[in-house]
């Protein structure tokens, strides 16, 4: 099966969820929660955002890389997946899902009021 097969049986399974709609992102098919992106396939491999310290764990193991969106800056909550291990891909969606609909990426709220305080100005 192609990357493109399989991220489209991901699409497709995940789509189900009235939360989850699609997107595109790096000009790329992309999937988002609450208005937020969690996952993508981007050059023939399934990029998601995941908590920082579980995407060291899937680098550190091989079973991923840092995602480099193309300006040589890696991002630390994104990581790419190979076709190699696309049988993981579905799980690494939905725990990228799970992720981004939990808040993840939310301003904290001392920051917030911070923020605010500034447009009062």
């Amino acid at each position: 099966m192609t990357s493109d097969e399989v991220f489209a049986r991901i699409v497709s399974g995940l789509r189900a969820e009235p939360r989850v709609t699609e997107t595109k992102m790096f000009g790329s098919q992309g999937l988002k929660v609450g208005g937020k992106v969690f996952g993508m396939l981007y050059k023939g491999e399934l990029v998601v955002k995941l908590p920082q310290d579980r995407v060291q764990k899937l680098v550190q193991s091989g079973a991923g890389r840092y995602f480099d969106p193309g300006h040589g800056r890696l991002m630390k909550e994104w990581v790419s997946v190979g076709p190699s291990a696309s049988s993981q891909w579905m799980a690494l969606a939905k725990e990228g899902r799970d992720f981004v609909a939990a808040g993840a990426g939310r301003i904290p709220p001392k920051r917030l009021l911070t923020t605010r305080a500034r447009k009062r100005r």
